[in-house]
């Protein structure tokens, strides 16, 4: 079953007006205890006084006197913030019952083992093999070429970055000895440079030292064009990367970068030994032998690796901590299913963790009740699952390439056909009877951090409406119900993942369109294909050779900049960049552009996420993509395992260093 907190609405009001709880904090216990909404913004209120020592990011500024820091653990240094961000925190704790509205959008439910950091196990190994189950199989161990969570998820124990945010939006190092900031020197007062301090003496699992070489490595593979790394449009501010000595690495901007923070940072910041991979940038980066099996600085290495079925991990015994990791062995099965998963965790106890419980919700709840091996553990989300509008004709080639910005789409490029699509998607229904307490409606493309939560948008579904729009557009419906403007039928191609909930999904968006004289063929690709990097792969979301498609991601960061890269013109996935482009729909629009250039150099991090906010808005009304569900993560957990509180901002498998038994 599901396990919630047991303190009481007065205990939390305690606690909150004490300082001890975060504005996170409480809204996790607060939804946990089944709170309304009332009750839920007296304790954010409550809160507000303390919030100002919880800074979501570090932002760089030139005027700003830094703030105690975020706590790092591990007896590491730590940066300071900046004073304006803790302000925006501040301010922004203080939002009241409104402000915890939108935060709601998560629909958190925790349990026991999701609040409580695993402890450290005091020696390494002993604790046996612990069993996971990815339904979505990783297809290759890099993740700067991983097309999908489950590419980074796979990669994770392996790789790791210079820096990562925990669960509580606080920048802890990882390979670096510290954080950057104005007052240690590492974030340049004008705000156009950060230096990075490294570890020293980390080693590569094969034994070679990890230097700054292997930084400046990492950004010339990226940003190799010929590469094609999924990871190349995170370093658009950037203007060179230099190392300063052995254990320093100096990053220049083109201009001023408030989102410093955001480069190697996270899963997609990991850091890429370059003895390993410097015959393999450019072209020959797909032939890499490293791409299957790594060679990392992270808590295990991998012993074999079966690609779109299972990964073995064994302690990689140069880990710079000798009292970690607990684990000998991790097993990771790909593949399956999710309720299969959900099952093989808490009703038989074959496996330790089960990830991405995208279940029924009547399925889900039916399992946890009866779970005797394990928990169902639901904990903040930042993903959505969307709809995607491809901007381009699939069924049109133009100089080899299908989907080519070249041709655009016959119908889906009339604002007021999407906009039509928009009313065709029944969000509530799809929430309450598919998701549960794994989904909230959203009408938001961007749904994390609270701080760019829009509360200028809305949805609806109205059949009726949609009707009247195609109507305006030109679209007549013949005698066979469906619609057509002289020779343009309007017949569309919807393809998702293979899993029982998206099909149903699918089912209900079909009837809908249907009903409006839009007639829709379903396809349902295999999870393992649909997510793959695999050479001559058409059938994968980023080719995008059908009319729709659907699945979910979120942002990787608290910071926004990266995630709203999918909606700028520079980042159109298309056979240049050998698909590695973010824009999966092929939108292009100046003003998005605009509000994105600004973001990239505004210092005042309110008037940046304001800029954060007008993309989304943006993206909602020109019909960009169609949000469903806010989802939250879920995941099944054995009674034998003790894991840390998950992070929304990077894999599930980023702290498998501190995974123990209970």
């Amino acid at each position: 079953m599901v396990s919630t907190p047991r303190s009481t609405f007065d205990e939390l009001l305690a606690e909150a007006r004490a300082g001890r709880l975060t504005r996170r904090q409480v809204l996790l216990r607060g939804v946990a205890l089944g709170l309304t909404t009332g009750s839920l913004g007296a304790l954010l209120a409550a809160c507000g006084a303390s919030a100002t020592a919880t800074v979501p990011a570090p932002t760089a500024t030139t005027a700003a006197k830094p703030t105690t820091a975020p706590s790092t653990g591990g007896g590491a240094t730590t940066s300071a913030a900046s004073s304006s961000a803790a302000t925006s925190a501040a301010s922004s704790a203080a939002t009241s019952a409104a402000s915890s509205s939108a935060a709601s959008t998560a629909a958190i439910s925790s349990n026991s083992a999701a609040s409580t950091t695993a402890a450290a196990a005091g020696k390494r190994g002993g604790a046996g093999t612990v069993k996971v189950l990815w339904w979505q199989a990783p297809s290759i161990l890099n993740p700067h070429l991983g097309t999908g969570t489950k590419d980074f998820d796979g990669s994770r124990p392996v790789y790791e970055p210079l820096a990562t945010f925990d669960q509580s939006e606080k920048l802890i190092p990882v390979l670096a000895a510290e954080l950057p900031s104005t007052a240690n020197g590492g974030v340049a007062a004008d705000g156009k440079s950060v230096t990075w301090k490294l570890k020293q003496g980390v080693k590569w699992s094969d034994g070679q030292p990890f230097t700054a070489d292997d930084v400046v490595f990492t950004w010339e593979y990226a940003t190799d064009k010929e590469t094609g790394a999924v990871t190349l449009g995170i370093f658009q501010p950037v203007a060179k990367v230099e190392k300063t000595d052995d254990y320093t690495v100096k990053i220049t901007f083109s201009d001023v970068t408030p989102g410093w923070y955001t480069i190697f940072t996270s899963t997609n910041g990991c850091i890429l030994p370059k003895h390993i991979f410097q015959d393999y940038k450019g072209t020959k980066a797909k032939d890499a032998p490293a791409n299957l099996k790594p060679t990392g600085t992270g808590p295990y290495k991998v012993t074999d690796f079966k690609p779109g079925d299972t990964i073995a991990y064994v302690i990689n015994e140069n880990y710079r901590d000798p009292g970690k990791p607990s684990y000998d062995q991790i097993q990771l099965k790909g593949g399956g299913d999710a309720v299969s998963a959900a099952r093989a965790v808490m009703l038989t106890g074959e496996y330790d963790f089960a990830w991405n419980l995208q279940v029924e919700a009547s399925i889900l709840d039916q399992l946890a009740q009866q779970g005797q091996k394990g928990e169902l553990v639901v904990y903040p989300g930042a993903s959505a699952e969307r709809v995607m509008i491809n901007f381009t004709d699939p069924n049109k080639e133009v100089d080899g390439e299908r989907s080519s910005i070249k041709a655009p789409h016959p119908f889906q490029a009339d604002p007021k056909v999407r906009q039509a699509y928009n009313l065709l998607v029944d969000r509530d229904t799809i929430a309450k009877t598919l998701y549960g307490k794994t989904g909230v409606a959203t009408p938001n493309n961007l749904n994390a951090p609270q701080s760019v939560y829009s509360k200028n948008t809305k949805y609806e579904f109205n059949i009726d409406k949609a009707n009247q729009l195609l109507e305006e557009a030109g679209y007549k419906k013949g005698s066979d119900g469906f619609r057509a403007k002289g020779d343009v039928k309007m017949s569309v191609l919807f393809q998702t993942s293979v899993n029982t909930l998206r099909q149903k999904e699918q089912q209900l968006i079909k009837d809908a369109f249907e009903k409006a004289g839009i007639k829709m063929e379903l396809k349902s690709v295999d999870q393992t294909v649909f997510f793959s990097t695999g050479a001559g792969q058409t059938d994968n979301y980023p080719h995008f050779y059908t009319d729709l498609e659907m699945y979910t991601n979120g942002p990787d960061l608290p910071d926004s900049q990266n995630y709203l890269r999918r909606y700028i013109s520079s980042q159109v996935c298309q056979k240049a960049n050998n698909w590695g482009g973010t824009n999966i729909t092929r939108y292009q629009n100046k003003a998005m552009d605009d509000f994105y250039d600004k973001a990239l150099v505004e210092l005042d991090p309110d008037k940046r996420s304001q800029l954060f906010i007008q993309m989304n808005d943006l993206s909602v009304s020109d019909v960009v993509e169609i949000p469903i569900v806010a989802r939250t993560g879920a995941v099944a957990v054995g009674k034998t395992l003790k894991w840390s509180q998950n992070s929304p901002w990077d894999s599930n498998l980023w702290d498998t260093a501190d995974w123990t038994k209970r």
